[in-house]
């Protein structure tokens, strides 16, 4: 009797496909990844890739109009000021000249010749510089005094001069400086704008001061200066982007203000918003004298603004952090 002897045949194991293989020998290759550490899933066969998904174009769009818009906005009395400053009184109420006119220097002559403009610039020049400056004198020493002994309700006081219209304490003031014959000249002019000014000063530098670390006028008085000399050589030169921004904006300020002036200045001390006022009349206003003394006005604040626009942006967020 013989024995049979049945065989059954081993199954092979898969070839691994060629994607597989060259991960597996690419992986083993590769000297960022150990051997046993597992592969990343790649692309499924047959299927296609994923995209990025892309943003959309729409907001960058809209921010664009939305800007352009409020630049138009802004600018375009600016234009129809500066346009019809070269214009006649006719050509100002002709719709059909309003691009293409025949332009004239007559106004600017009846400005700066006829009605003597250069004496209102200097008014308005001298007040708002002695404004600022004795602000800026007082100020200042003021802000550092409350900041760092931290005179809560002095600084409370300040804040609701700041809050305090103008417009309020006109009669009073005028009351007062008519009994005592000083209406119409260059002090109460002064002293009028720095009601305004010196707030504004003081809540500046305030924040500016928070925002400088006391080790450094420590240090100074360890050194061998006095607390006044630390202010004077280490604090106040730290300061001048502050000293800067508080000193534009108050000069801005004093440079267009009307309101005081109309009530407070005289035939000698008008400034040049008050002047401006002249070409109105009761019967008529000369439209063409109007917008070129407007832009004898305009142009110097658009010139300091321009060229110290740096001082003002970084005096403004120095005060905004504190240490």
């Amino acid at each position: 009797m013989t024995d049979t002897v049945t065989t059954h045949a081993v199954p092979e194991p898969p070839l691994p496909e060629s994607g597989a293989l060259e991960t597996d020998v690419a992986d083993k290759n590769s000297p960022g990844r150990p051997l046993g550490a597992p592969t990343p899933p790649g692309p499924v066969p047959g299927r296609p890739a994923r995209r990025r998904r892309r943003k959309p174009r729409a907001y960058p769009i809209f921010r664009v109009v939305i800007l352009t818009l409020t630049v138009l906005l802004f600018i375009a009395p600016l234009v129809w000021m500066l346009v019809a400053s070269f214009k006649t009184n006719v050509d100002i109420y002709d719709s059909n000249k309003t691009f293409f006119f025949t332009p004239t220097l007559e106004n600017y002559a009846n400005v700066l010749g006829r009605n003597n403009y250069f004496v209102f610039i200097f008014n308005s020049f001298w007040v708002a510089l002695s404004s600022t400056v004795l602000s800026l004198i007082l100020g200042v020493p003021a802000a550092y005094a409350m900041s760092r002994f931290s005179m809560n309700r002095s600084a409370m006081v300040v804040l609701m001069a700041r809050i305090i219209p103008g417009v309020s304490l006109l009669v009073p003031w005028y009351f007062i400086f008519a009994s005592l014959r000083l209406v119409g000249g260059f002090g109460v002019l002064i002293l009028s704008h720095m009601f305004v000014a010196l707030p504004l000063i003081v809540y500046l530098m305030m924040s500016f001061f928070d925002s400088l670390p006391t080790e450094l006028e420590d240090a100074a008085q360890v050194d061998g200066l006095t607390p006044i000399g630390a202010f004077l050589r280490i604090t106040l030169p730290l300061s001048v982007p502050g000293l800067a921004t508080a000193g534009i904006l108050s000069f801005i300020f004093s440079w267009n203000n009307f309101m005081f002036a109309l009530v407070l200045s005289g035939a000698n001390t008008k400034t040049l918003p008050v002047a401006i006022f002249n070409f109105v009349s009761y019967a008529s206003i000369d439209w063409g004298s109007l917008m070129s003394a407007a832009v004898i006005v305009t142009v110097p604040i658009m010139v300091i603004a321009l060229f110290t626009q740096k001082y003002v942006v970084s005096g403004l967020t120095a005060g905004a952090t504190k240490g």
